[in-house]
């Protein structure tokens, strides 16, 4: 089970897929994605808002949607059940793992949920074909279904910390992990989850084109950071975005699909 796919495949097959650029900008980052969006994207791309389509209904950010809401927000992209998807982004924080986890949690068919290596970034690169067209949307029926396993609460969390049945491993940056720099966001702590292991999501990843690294280098990285592959795994970040980036590259090295601390720090973190 590879969930990437690349650049030249989805230009092989930019008309057999459905594409969303499911870019998403930090809060303090001074960019706007659905304008980069209309200025340029990959043909045939529709735009995925990831604050829109969360919870609306929590404060926490980008929390994952209710069951009927995903239904509702997947017909208005036109996707059916039978497409297979690929997502991109143009993002300094890979947000496309994200929306591939969440149609993972919602029972899209593993084998039709891609994630383009590389992104945007790479697509530009190689000069591949950029359009500011929109894509007129026909509303489909699009059923989901809820895989639990796949998430995991505070409750859990804050188990785990005295009965050790999973490793949670944090995506942020070595200097929020260790509580040495604010966070982006206000009203939180500085620090991390207790007995958590800090992998920044970053080193996964190529920074020249943002490939992710091969699955050979995956694994050293995870050992090098004291994870060990066999044992239960889950993802924890700033605000449930990153986590997903490192749950990616597990799928990658192991098969398996990942485990998301779906609140992460922006709940944990609450002073």
């Amino acid at each position: 089970m590879n969930p990437l796919k690349s650049t030249s495949w989805l230009s092989e097959n930019v008309d057999k897929v459905k594409i969303l650029d499911a870019t998403w900008h930090m809060p303090n980052s001074n960019r706007n994605a659905i304008e980069e969006f209309k200025e340029n994207h990959i043909e045939n791309s529709i735009f995925f808002d990831l604050d829109k389509n969360s919870n609306q209904k929590v404060s926490l950010p980008h929390m994952l949607p209710e069951l009927e809401e995903w239904e509702k927000i997947v017909s208005k992209l036109g996707i059916k059940n039978s497409d297979h998807i690929v997502i991109y982004d143009n993002s300094d924080v890979l947000s496309a793992s994200r929306c591939w986890f969440t149609f993972l949690y919602f029972g899209h068919d593993i084998n039709l949920i891609s994630v383009l290596d590389g992104g945007l970034k790479k697509w530009k690169l190689e000069n591949r074909p950029l359009s500011k067209e929109k894509v007129s949307l026909a509303k489909t029926n699009y059923k989901a279904s809820i895989k639990n396993n796949l998430v995991i609460n505070l409750d859990q969390v804050k188990k785990n910390i005295l009965k050790k049945e999973f490793c949670l491993v944090d995506a942020r940056g070595e200097k929020r992990f260790k509580g040495l720099i604010e966070e982006p966001r206000k009203n939180l702590k500085k620090g991390n989850i207790e007995g958590s292991k800090n992998l920044p999501f970053s080193e996964i990843i190529n920074p020249e084109n943002n490939t992710f690294k091969k699955k050979e280098e995956l694994k050293k990285i995870f050992l090098n950071h004291e994870i060990k592959l066999n044992e239960k795994l889950a993802f924890s970040c700033g605000s449930g975005i990153t986590a997903c980036v490192l749950g990616l590259a597990s799928t990658v090295i192991t098969n398996k699909l990942p485990v998301i601390y779906d609140g992460s720090w922006a709940e944990y973190g609450l002073k």
